[in-house]
């Protein structure tokens, strides 16, 4: 058993629950969808989980890596070739006549492609080229984010960050501005040039090992200032994108927590305040459940895990970014589904499911493995021609560390 399988477990549960709930107002219908919803928002409950695992792996990843230039070259290895791959087959089937560009990315096309290049269109306020690209604006903030505070020498004050980012979301969230750079196509081309510009630099000197901490720590202004950037936004407003970011620093806090890189007492208030914002912002029922989820996967951590589940979780990339795509296709397939017998829409959900379990498990061989040999390489090319100006500012830990990292 690898150590780490509880993260794959936790992937694998939120990837499959997304691919369920995206699926599940074609199979039991509309009503039912609602009134499950209104429970638990198992959308919202499977991306809460993605951004845990996220905030606990990615400073673990960073300060394994030991340099700035290793963390980057390995996470955009490890993320960008399935998101263009996955653009590429959208592109590809909008071609065959067999699904259309949105609406506003046909109106905004410059403002668009601009923010497929950072990863950021939902804070940019276009639509992603499929919808769930909305959450990886928010990875990519906190990336960024993380890398400038590792720069810095400030990362290992996780509890303040996670404390302050709930509180200001929890509490402030009512005067922080909705959209600041958003209210008009020009402007949001113009915002997306600049976070081109502004993101490739930073990764450039990042890279470079130059100090760009203050650089990257500043991003965090994006949501809290443009975090319902447009129309073409999900998070729906600046509080709301500020607490995704809390949640992410809550699981870098249970990892520093677990590891006694922080105290008791911190720790507990940290996760106490995200909690209770998260409460606040999607209601008891969800925020409930993702805090038992979490806390349930980690006690047991030291178990064997659901061999079904790690599997689930080493897709899950994959599985994400792909099971819109399908799921577009379903009706072309099969017409009026929501109105057919049971049988019929719970055929069609089953063979639904296995196309995009075996299209995410080929996209995970020949497109996320391959690139992440790919940074595995290059890291060590760039290492060995940079050797005497290697960055290191924590030590790297051993091989058995190293956890699959997370969307």
């Amino acid at each position: 058993m690898r150590r780490l399988d509880w993260l794959d477990a936790l992937r694998g549960l939120a990837a499959i629950t997304v691919v369920l709930f995206h699926l599940s107002p074609q199979v039991i219908g509309d009503e039912a969808h609602l009134a499950v919803m209104r429970q638990i928002d198992l959308g919202k409950y499977a991306v809460l989980l993605f951004f845990l695992v996220s905030g606990y792996v990615i400073p673990m990843s960073l300060e394994r890596h030991g340099s700035l230039r290793r963390f980057w070259i390995g996470r955009l290895c490890r993320i960008y070739p399935a998101y263009l791959v996955t653009i590429g087959l959208f592109a590809l089937l909008a071609a065959a006549g067999l699904l259309h560009w949105q609406a506003s990315l046909r109106a905004e096309t410059g403002a668009g492609v601009l923010a497929h290049i950072t990863m950021m269109p939902d804070l940019v306020g276009v639509r992603g080229v499929v919808r769930v690209f909305w959450t990886l604006s928010y990875e990519m903030v906190f990336y960024l984010v993380v890398a400038g505070l590792f720069a810095a020498r400030a990362h290992r004050h996780s509890a303040w960050y996670a404390a302050g980012l709930g509180l200001v979301a929890g509490l402030g969230g009512a005067y922080l501005p909705e959209s600041s750079t958003g209210n008009s196509w020009s402007d949001r081309r113009l915002l997306a040039a600049v976070l081109v510009l502004v993101v490739g630099l930073t990764l450039i000197w990042q890279v470079k090992g130059l100090a760009a901490g203050a650089i990257g720590i500043a991003f965090v202004l994006l949501p809290a200032l443009n975090g319902h950037a447009g129309p073409g936004s999900t998070v729906r407003s600046s509080a709301q994108g500020l607490l995704l970011l809390a949640v992410m620093f809550a699981g870098t806090v249970i990892y520093r927590w677990q590891h006694r890189q922080i105290g008791d007492v911190p720790a507990v208030l940290a996760l106490v305040v995200v909690t209770g914002a998260l409460i606040g912002d999607q209601g008891l029922g969800t925020a409930l459940a993702v805090v038992a989820t979490f806390l349930l996967a980690y006690v047991f951590r030291k178990r064997a895990m659901p061999q079904g589940l790690t599997w689930l979780g080493r897709i899950s990339y994959s599985l994400y970014l792909l099971h819109v795509v399908v799921l577009f296709m379903i009706p072309r397939l099969v017409p009026d589904l929501g109105t057919q017998g049971l049988p019929t829409r719970v055929a069609a959900g089953v063979a639904y499911v296995i196309i995009v379990l075996t299209l995410a498990a080929i996209g995970y061989r020949i497109v996320e493995q391959p690139g992440q040999a790919l940074g595995r390489r290059l890291a060590a090319r760039i290492d060995a021609s940079h050797l005497p100006h290697t960055q290191s500012a924590a030590p790297r830990t051993t091989r058995g560390d190293n956890a699959r990292e997370s969307v």
